[in-house]
Order: C-alpha cells, then sequence, then structure tokens
C-alpha cells in the first residue's frame, strides 16, 4: 500500500513514464520534472500550499506549470499576477483489484503495449469511444488521459478502459489524478482521494 504523500511522488514518476518524459526530480518541496515542451518547458510538483509563494516569485518563466496539493483558496492566495490557475484536480488512489466489467454491445476493447506503458481503446465499428494509457513505475500503476467520447458517455465504458488498463499494468496499488468530472466515476471504483491538486502555468510568451 503507497500512502501519505508518497502518492505525489509515485504519481509524478509515472505520469513521466506515460508521457516519455524526463525522470522527475526530487527537490525540497516535492518534484520538477524537465518537460522541454512548447508551453510546457518544466513543470513543478509541490507537496502544500506552504511552498508555493516562493516557487510562484521564483519560476515564473513563460511555459513553467506547476500543481500544489492543497485547498484551492490557499494556493491561490500564493500565486502572483503572472500565473494562471486552471480547474481544481484530485490525487486519487487505489488498492484493491479494479471490478470486472462486461464489454456493452457493440464495442469491443484492443489492449496494446508490452510495458511499463499500456493503453486501451474501445471502439464502435471503425470509431474511437473511449480510450486510456497506464504506466507502471515502481510497481505502482499510474492512470493517465482516461476519457470517453461525448456520445459514447453513461454507458459504462470509462469503467471497461480501467479494468482492462488495471489488468494489463497487473499492479496491485494505482494513483491517478482526475478532473472533477472523472472523480465521481473513480470514487465508484472504490478510489480515494488524497488531495486536491491546483495547477497553474504561465503562458508561453508573457512578459
Amino acid at each position: 500500500m503507497i500512502t501519505g504523500m508518497d502518492i505525489l511522488g509515485a504519481w509524478v514518476r509515472g505520469w513521466a513514464v506515460s508521457r516519455a518524459a524526463p525522470a522527475p526530480v526530487a527537490e525540497v518541496d516535492g518534484y520538477r520534472v524537465d518537460v522541454g515542451l512548447p508551453g510546457h518547458r518544466v513543470r513543478y510538483l509541490l507537496r502544500s500550499p506552504s511552498a508555493v509563494s516562493a516557487r510562484a516569485r521564483t519560476v515564473a518563466a513563460p511555459g513553467t506549470w506547476l500543481k500544489a496539493c492543497g485547498s484551492r483558496s490557499s494556493v491561490l492566495a500564493s500565486l502572483t499576477p503572472a500565473w494562471r490557475a486552471g480547474e481544481t484536480e484530485y490525487l486519487m488512489a487505489s488498492d484493491g483489484p479494479m471490478p470486472p466489467v462486461a464489454v456493452p454491445e457493440p464495442y469491443s476493447v484492443t489492449v496494446t503495449g508490452d510495458g511499463p506503458v499500456w493503453e486501451v481503446l474501445v471502439s464502435s465499428g471503425p470509431a474511437p469511444a473511449a480510450r486510456g494509457q497506464v504506466a507502471v513505475a515502481g510497481g505502482v500503476a499510474v492512470f493517465d488521459k482516461i476519457e470517453t467520447e461525448p456520445e459514447h458517455r453513461r454507458r459504462g465504458l470509462g469503467r471497461v478502459v480501467m479494468h482492462r488498463l488495471a489488468v494489463a499494468a497487473g499492479a496491485g496499488s494505482g494513483v491517478l489524478l482526475a478532473s472533477a468530472a472523472g472523480r465521481g466515476l473513480y470514487t465508484s471504483l472504490g478510489w480515494r482521494v488524497v488531495s486536491d491538486v491546483v495547477p497553474a502555468h504561465v503562458p508561453e510568451g508573457a512578459a
């Protein structure tokens, strides 16, 4: 079982594997990932709102992102005007097996990958209906990019994706970062919220 804020480290290590990003670097207040992409040069993962103020003042270069664990009000109060905050997300964890789910008609499922990353695609004929991927890092499965096309929602396809990813990964513990919309699905599957996470970034091209 993974406990406490070790879950943040488990998530960022798996996220880096899933996105083919450089390995995260441990820092005193969390982690840094040197992503190196336009608009997403570097990412900081902070363990608490108390770390936000110093980071917001000292790393506010264009293309910098941070995600801070803690209450939204505390994080927002520590940001400078250069930063743009996004919607609150939820760091979630699971230590049990994912419930098996039957694939509804007329959908089919394809699983690709041989580790440490696997992808699941649910299709209706030639059209993609739902998808997701999972990366295993340090024995923890990190679920990523879980999405269902709008016209295929409310048919249990998210559950199908999660179950097939869990089987492919074969790990006992799982971590993910959920949107507000996804939180309900994962809670219904037995996942627990570890912390609210508030994202913010300095837009590329900012002064």
